[in-house]
């Protein structure tokens, strides 16, 4: 069972994960400024990207600059890998190819833990939140069998255009409800800059109001 047949049932009755959704998960991420090269990317790329509007096209011409970019912020500390095979339990579904894969460390030649998963999905967002889930769950074992034991797992989901994020706590998937926009590309750089830097705890979530 490859990871984008996933659906939410069976995140939770085939791997025991508990779903929710929060209105503003990472809504106090700080904003990063893109750099010079990525503005120029995004002036000239996105007309193309959205004219043609394939998922190849978006993949090639949005979303991997987009990370590429975040991966510089952390100062090359970050690897990048587009179409990573992460098998890691086949009995339960967990094996296939990831459309994009960031690992927490500079070695490029294979994934090293931890990683950060990003699912590319159509113009319907919603599909791609089980499929990233699950990898982001493939992700957390792939992570403790590298030692790195009670980690938070976080992943993507992006039209290119448009992006929403999860975070996955122990058994807990919590999906951010707002959707993020390329034509603010900073915040979305500032969530994933979040993601990428160790040691680091995604905001409290927004308090009720009384």
């Amino acid at each position: 069972m490859p990871y984008n047949e996933f659906t939410v049932h069976d995140l939770t009755h085939r791997l025991g994960l508990r779903y929710a959704e929060s209105p503003d998960l990472f809504g106090e991420a700080p904003a990063a400024a893109p750099g010079g090269v990525l503005l120029a990317v995004l002036r000239d790329n996105t007309p193309v990207a959205l004219a043609i509007s394939t998922e190849k096209a978006r993949s090639e011409l949005l979303i991997a600059p987009i990370l590429m970019e975040a991966r510089r912020q952390c100062g090359g500390a970050v690897s990048f890998f587009s179409g990573a095979e992460l098998n890691v339990d086949a009995a339960r579904g967990l094996n296939g190819y990831c459309d994009f894969v960031l690992s927490g460390s500079p070695v490029q030649t294979e994934l090293d833990a931890p990683l950060v998963t990003v699912v590319e999905a159509d113009e319907n967002l919603r599909q791609g939140i089980p499929q990233c889930a699950a990898e982001m769950f493939a992700a957390q074992l792939f992570n403790e069998r590298r030692g790195a034991v009670g980690g938070t797992v976080y992943g993507a989901v992006t039209t290119g255009n448009v992006w929403r994020f999860l975070r996955l706590r122990g058994a807990m998937v919590t999906v951010d409800l707002r959707e993020y926009y390329l034509d603010a590309v900073e915040r979305i750089l500032g969530v994933l800059a979040l993601m990428l830097t160790p040691q680091t705890q995604p905001p409290p979530l927004p308090r009720a109001s009384a």
